[in-house]
């Protein structure tokens, strides 16, 4: 029997950028972006949360498709079959049947183009903040999901999140848990809480379950009153942060290793002293 190359490597991507109302101007500036730092093949690359529709006002659920149907998704779909990637849709709102609200859901494709899984945001951003935005109600329009979700790209295990996930731990953890070696963070931080928090949690995910992080954030102003943080970064298992953006649109790429989250977790076993057993709803 041939044996199976445990030994993986390819390269993380984020693509960071200033989404507004107009669904066929982002899809737009994401063509652009990926026309000028093109990916390589076999490239993993995130879009961030909203990325086809944002903006004070939003009327989610007008873009809303069913996970794996739809226009924007087909979009998707060719986008990944065009630069034969793995291309993970940061957040694209999905229609919940019988619901006027709909889910927040990241959506993936592989290198063919086809639709291979999702997962439906399970913390809503419910906030008050000191910002011109002042009230964020994300349970107004969308509704949680309830189950956490990885999926597996060449032997190497990936898991989903978005945004205000990011301050959950127990959810990276379980993601660790479950053999999870890149943790995927597409997000729109306030510019406010970006600048307090953004990468220090980052980091953090990283360090606690050793694992790769790639985060793709918005950026910029979007309208009138919203501002995003941007920053978007991948961090190593180290939390050494191995390649970032500022608050500029465009792509930042880094190099997964497989074996220096094999070393890690082989030098500095934190799993065998984790003893809390998490029980995810149906």
């Amino acid at each position: 029997m041939a044996q199976i190359n445990h030994d993986v490597s390819w390269r993380l991507g984020a693509l960071q950028m200033t989404s507004t109302l107009d669904v066929v101007a982002n899809q737009s500036e994401v063509e652009r972006l990926l026309a000028t730092n093109p990916p390589k093949p076999g490239d993993v690359l995130l879009l961030p949360e909203n990325f086809a529709y944002l903006g004070a006002g939003a009327n989610y659920s007008k873009i809303a498709e069913k996970p794996g149907e739809g226009p924007i998704q087909q979009w998707l779909g060719k986008l990944a079959k065009q630069y034969q990637i793995t291309l993970i849709a940061g957040s694209l709102p999905t229609k919940v049947s019988g619901q006027k609200r709909c889910r927040a859901s990241t959506l993936v494709f592989d290198c063919f183009g086809r639709y291979i899984s999702h997962y439906h945001k399970m913390h809503l951003f419910d906030v008050d903040l000191a910002d011109n935005v002042g009230a964020y109600r994300e349970s107004s329009r969308f509704i949680a999901g309830n189950k956490p979700k990885w999926f597996t790209h060449q032997q190497t295990k990936i898991g989903l999140s978005i945004c205000f996930d990011l301050r959950f731990s127990y959810l990276y953890h379980w993601l660790a848990s479950q053999g999870c070696e890149i943790l995927m963070v597409p997000a729109a931080f306030t510019q406010l809480t970006g600048q307090a928090h953004w990468l220090t949690l980052l980091k953090a995910r990283a360090i606690e379950n050793q694992c790769y992080v790639v985060a793709a954030a918005q950026c910029g102003q979007h309208d009138e009153i919203r501002h995003s943080w941007g920053h978007s970064c991948i961090i190593d298992p180290w939390g050494t942060v191995i390649a970032q953006l500022e608050q500029q649109s465009g792509i930042c790429y880094g190099k997964f290793d497989n074996q220096q989250v094999h070393s890690l977790r082989a030098r500095m076993p934190v799993k065998p002293h984790s003893h809390l057993t998490i029980s995810w709803s149906k």
